[in-house]
């Protein structure tokens, strides 16, 4: 971008001439529309596809552009009416994206008052009735121009009935007419229509392109603008080119001189990046009175809560983009003090803190956005997060109460949470003890020394083969065992090599050559059946208990004294309770 200043400096600092404007004053967003395809920022993948298609003359006879707001979808379709009936001075023939002068027709389609060129706004025209007058009006060749072209702005807007009527003249439409629709919601428009259109997605304008083109404007304005305040401006625009103009538009009506940083913040209620980043650092640290005291000074400033807690948002999703694809990944309108605090915060936190702070702003916004006093709703966010920053992560949580090594994965910790139960019982032989696992390989004697199916099954959760471990609790149902030798039936979702698979981690783990074979006998039940049937077992007791309890005189007397009180549970005292 040619003349763009570094920090703080202005990109363009001449004044405006006294006089400039008046009452033919136009705004930025119409005064800067493009008139050609070389102008269109942002979208150079339909044009690339346009211009192939005509140098080949493989035209279509309708088109359908899509996008958000602000794009360039209705400047893009009369762009496209004026190349396919584009007449240069120099007499050219047939359609052509290059159009490097003003042509016969360019002017009039341009400002929306060619003859054969006619836009329809879909919003206010929706019923049958003005379709039908497309359809007739369609089969007279036009007036002047090479095609008859009918650009439809908002296509999604028209009723049933009116697509139904369309159908047929979009289908077959004589070789003189051509069909461009614009729609913010192509979900919303039949497919019927969609597949008889060449669609093209515009895409939102990257941020970098925007201040680039926006520097070029304030430029050709006379108007000084800090390089800040343009990647305000860009950021604002969230991608579309007429909202950034306007906002460009306002601002500079706002500065009167140069404009700034400042007042674009100002102007927009945006909170400073850097000192929401800095307020992001002291709540990720746990100071709950700091947060309180910065979320004060930005609202103070003009900041609304919301904004500040979308701007959170979005510094943790910067410092999670750093985290897991590095300093590249970085937003570029960031200038290098707040990359270097998104850098900063990125390598002191880990995934699971930054994943913990974006669930809590996101569920705190929606508190925000909905309650009746939004500055106390982030305040209480706020202190929310600054407590919740002193807690340790949830996996060493589950490694506290399951006493799990400091090492374990999540599959591993919550095997260790289960392994309460000895080798070889049938409720608990299937657990495998990752928690009081040792660091060497035991004895070979240990592992030959298996008695039961359960013994198996717990082997193979000793080794971490969990994949294997949880097809035998669930898919196979012991026939015969011996040492050496085993003999199952499985289940039908049942892997078809499980047998083998089995042999051959047995034979790998214990020295010893084991053979597996499967049997068309029922067996007995899964492990896990086994499992169902004992839980299923001690609630059945419990109940049984709790009904034995509530005849109890003592039980009794205290429902009496405690109306609506229930008994929800019943379990054996500990000897030490």
């Amino acid at each position: 971008m040619s003349g763009k200043g570094k920090g703080n400096t202005p990109v363009a600092a001449r004044a405006p001439e006294p006089g400039a404007a008046g009452l033919d004053y136009a705004v930025l967003a119409r005064k800067y529309r493009p008139r050609t395809f070389d102008e269109l920022i942002g979208q150079e993948a339909m044009v690339r596809t346009l211009r192939n298609a005509f140098a080949t003359g493989r035209i279509a006879q309708a088109y359908m552009l899509t996008g958000v707001r602000g794009v360039g979808k209705t400047t893009t379709a009369r762009i496209l009416a004026r190349a396919l009936n584009y007449t240069g001075r120099g007499g050219e023939k047939g359609p052509t994206v290059d159009m490097p002068d003003l042509g016969e027709h360019c002017a009039a389609i341009m400002e929306s008052r060619h003859v054969d060129v006619l836009e329809m706004d879909a919003a206010s025209h929706t019923g049958i009735d003005d379709i039908r007058e497309i359809i007739e009006s369609a089969r007279y060749k036009p007036v002047s121009a090479r095609y008859k072209v009918y650009i439809i702005d908002e296509v999604h807007m028209l009723s049933k009935a009116a697509f139904n009527g369309l159908l047929k003249t979009l289908e077959e439409p004589p070789p003189h007419v051509k069909f461009i629709f614009a729609t913010t919601e192509v979900r919303k428009v039949p497919v019927t229509v969609l597949s008889r259109c060449q669609r093209f997605d515009l895409r939102r304008v990257e941020a970098a392109q925007l201040r680039a083109h926006f520097a070029s404007i304030a430029r050709q304005e006379g108007v000084g603008i800090e390089d800040a305040a343009l990647a305000l401006v860009a950021r604002a625009a969230e991608g579309s080119v007429r909202d950034g103009l306007s906002i460009l538009d306002q601002a500079i009506a706002h500065a009167s001189g140069t404009v700034s940083a400042d007042h674009v913040r100002a102007m927009l209620g945006l909170a400073d990046r850097a000192r929401v980043l800095d307020l992001l650092e002291v709540l990720l640290n746990g100071d709950a009175k700091a947060a309180l005291e910065g979320l004060a000074a930005l609202h103070a400033d003009g900041a609304e809560p919301a904004q500040v807690l979308a701007e959170l948002a979005e510094g943790v999703h910067m410092a999670t983009r750093i985290a897991a694809a590095g300093i590249g990944a970085a937003d570029p309108t960031l200038s290098e003090a707040e990359r270097e605090k998104a850098s900063a915060l990125a390598a002191r936190l880990d995934m699971p803190a930054l994943a913990r702070a974006w669930q809590m702003l996101l569920k705190g916004l929606a508190e925000v956005q909905g309650a009746p006093a939004p500055l106390a709703a982030a305040e209480m966010v706020l202190v929310r997060m600054a407590y919740a920053a002193e807690l340790p992560p949830p996996g060493d949580l589950i490694r506290q109460f399951t006493g799990a090594p400091a090492g374990a994965t999540g599959t591993q910790i919550s095997a260790s949470a289960r392994a309460d139960r000895p080798r070889g019982s049938p409720s608990g032989g299937s657990r495998a003890s990752v928690a009081e696992a040792p660091a060497a390989a035991p004895a070979e004697a240990e592992w030959t020394a298996l008695a039961s199916f359960e013994d198996v099954v717990a082997i193979a959760g000793e080794k971490r083969d969990l994949k294997l471990a949880h097809a035998l609790e669930r898919q196979v149902r012991p026939v015969r065992f011996r040492p050496g030798h085993i003999e199952i039936s499985v289940t039908g979702d049942a892997p078809r090599d499980l047998a083998s698979t089995l042999g051959a981690r047995l034979t790998e783990w214990t020295g010893q050559r084991w053979m597996v074979s499967v049997s068309d006998q029922g067996g007995g039940k899964t492990i896990a059946e086994r499992e169902r049937e004992r839980a299923e077992a001690e609630r059945a007791a419990r109940e049984d208990e709790k009904r034995r309890l509530m005849e109890h005189p003592a039980v009794k007397a205290a429902l009496e004294h405690f109306p609506g009180a229930v008994i929800e549970d019943v379990r054996p005292l500990d000897p030490d309770e």
